[in-house]
């Protein structure tokens, strides 16, 4: 097969897809028309709604940053620009050193402290305050609050760096790279889907 007959075959299947697109979000369009307009005090927004206010976020991200949404490489920023202060070699480092300056880096931390920010202030007003831990999750892992930490925070570094290592996260490529039709983020976000299938699978059966 030469290397035309693919490249156009790719282009094709990003033409359904986008035709898919359209016609899904008309279809949405028509079906929240009769919903009322979003409150911050709702428990819960129409996925819709929300995705398509954060779908429009691409346009300033592109526009003033020459960039789009992302959140792992913030994490590259700020462990980057800690360990600068004790060592200022770290620059002699390709990948940390392009992740220290510029307004491109430092917009990803601003949008994960106001991913957090926000989903606490969404939660005050809307009382979708949760108490405890889930059942489900209890019952699985049978772990102290103390436990719960440490395994949160090395399932956390392990999703980072996988994260990291396929160059984007569910913004990069779920929001960012899909919205581009970047073969590469199908591939990417697949693998997401069924890694957390298989995680969940494996971790919850013991309590079914």
């Amino acid at each position: 097969m030469s290397a035309g007959s693919v490249t156009r075959k790719f282009v094709l299947v990003r033409l359904v897809y986008a035709h898919i697109l359209t016609h899904t979000g008309r279809s949405a369009a028509v079906s929240e028309r009769t919903r009322p307009m979003p409150r911050l005090t709702d428990k819960a927004w129409s996925p819709y709604v929300a995705g398509a206010l954060i779908g429009l976020l691409q346009i300033p991200a592109f526009l003033f940053l020459g960039t789009a949404l992302g959140a792992s490489s913030s994490f590259v920023t700020v462990g980057a620009s800690v360990a600068e202060v004790f060592d200022p070699g770290i620059r002699a480092i390709r990948y940390a050193a392009g992740h220290l300056d510029g307004a491109k880096n430092w917009w990803q931390v601003a949008l994960v402290i106001g991913i957090a920010l926000g989903a606490f202030a969404s939660s005050r007003l809307s009382g979708a305050v949760r108490r405890g831990v889930a059942p489900v999750w209890q019952r699985a892992t049978d772990l102290s609050r103390g436990g719960r930490f440490v395994l949160a925070f090395f399932a956390g570094f392990l999703m980072l760096m996988g994260a990291r290592i396929a160059d984007g996260c569910t913004s990069g490529h779920g929001l960012s790279g899909m919205a581009q039709l970047s073969l590469g983020s199908f591939a990417a976000v697949t693998a997401m889907f069924v890694g957390g299938i298989l995680t969940a699978t494996l971790l919850f059966r013991p309590v079914r």
